[in-house]
């Protein structure tokens, strides 16, 4: 599909793009820093970074400066903070007059946090282009980076996408592909794809006109979605198999983190290994069958409604409410578990 807004070859060539780069967190911070080291390869100028407005954080509740803030910060570059775009009030239309003196070739947008309309999006000359950690259709949304572990995906990949008003509907430019690790948890595969992106965000600017002449429309009958993640989330409910819990262990490490109850006190589960399909029980789901020193077997639920046996965890990592974290070779000299012990149980 031949996107209205390509770029001519010759604009790339004579003139440097000017380039507003909008994003939050430490995944978008990636791309900020590789995009500054190469914006004489490149032929652009950042001329400006978006992020969104400094957040109370850690026991003090002190304002904080996101991770884009602190690399713009240290690069001297301009830096805006609006909290909303919105035409319906003053502030948001002020805030698309201050976008539109900056004069954006192309925006580019990582993790930013904030909705862009459509008003918005048509500012910069050449659009405004998304860096999304999946491979699209598949994960759109806010958490596709922890889905796709919570799912048992073995693959995933960033998406160099033209943005629109949808949420992640926009014409796919470039996608690289990256394989999902048996031990990755949303920490390391977020690193992983960090990376992943401000590479596939430098291939996609080194020849934009052609990425974006030739961009792709997305199938969207292919599309799922990655939802917010909440809290409850990491509750484990020992009845499922020892498969999908190992999944949800990896999938939300470290935030918002897998827990169970132990006599009433939570308790984090912090790692574990993968599941051994030969380890089976007849034991009630959530009963510690064994606490060895490499690692404290869980009785889980069944594989499936036809197995006769259940399934087993062998949990590697624990968090006992206001401890630090310990291994089971830990527990297992501290007395802290003991065969028979019952997890999951919030009150006896």
């Amino acid at each position: 599909m031949t996107t209205t807004n390509a770029v001519s070859n010759n604009r790339i060539q004579t003139n440097r793009l000017r380039v507003v780069f909008a994003g939050t967190p430490e995944f978008a911070a990636a791309s900020l820093e590789s995009l500054i080291a190469q914006q004489e390869q490149l032929n652009i100028d950042i001329v400006a970074v978006y992020t969104q407005p400094d957040r109370k954080a850690g026991r003090g509740q002190k304002l904080s400066a996101s991770a884009v803030k602190q690399v713009a910060l240290t690069h001297d570059i301009a830096i805006e903070q609006p909290a909303t775009f919105k035409k319906s009030n003053t502030a948001g239309l002020a805030a698309r007059q201050t976008l539109a003196s900056y004069q954006p070739d192309i925006m580019i947008v990582a993790a930013y946090g904030l909705i862009l309309p459509i008003g918005v999006l048509d500012i910069p000359t050449y659009g405004c282009l998304n860096i999304h950690a999946s491979l699209l259709p598949r994960w759109r949304g806010a958490a596709p980076i922890h889905r796709a572990l919570l799912a048992g995906d073995t693959k995933t990949g960033i998406t160099i996408m033209q943005m629109d008003k949808g949420l992640d509907t926009g014409d796919m430019l470039y996608k690289a592909s990256c394989t999902i690790a048996d031990d990755d948890t949303a920490a390391s595969l977020h690193d992983k794809l960090a990376d992943l992106g401000a590479a596939a965000i430098s291939t996609v600017l080194q020849d934009l006109s052609n990425y974006q002449a030739e961009a792709t429309v997305q199938d969207d009958k292919q599309a799922n979605y990655a939802e917010k993640l909440v809290k409850t989330e990491g509750e484990i409910d020992w009845t499922q198999s020892a498969n999908i819990i190992e999944r949800q262990i990896r999938g939300l490490t470290p935030w918002p983190g897998a827990y169970t109850f132990l006599n009433g006190a939570r308790v984090k589960v912090l790692n574990s290994l993968p599941a051994n399909p030969s380890q089976q029980t007849t034991e009630p789901s959530g009963t510690v069958i064994s606490v060895g020193r490499k690692a404290i077997l869980v009785a889980c639920g069944k594989a499936s409604k036809t197995e006769s046996t259940a399934t087993t965890l062998a949990v590697t990592h624990l968090q006992f409410a206001g401890g630090k974290p310990v291994s089971a070779e830990q527990i297992c000299h501290g007395n802290q578990l003991d065969d028979g012990d019952q997890f999951g149980l919030e009150f006896n």
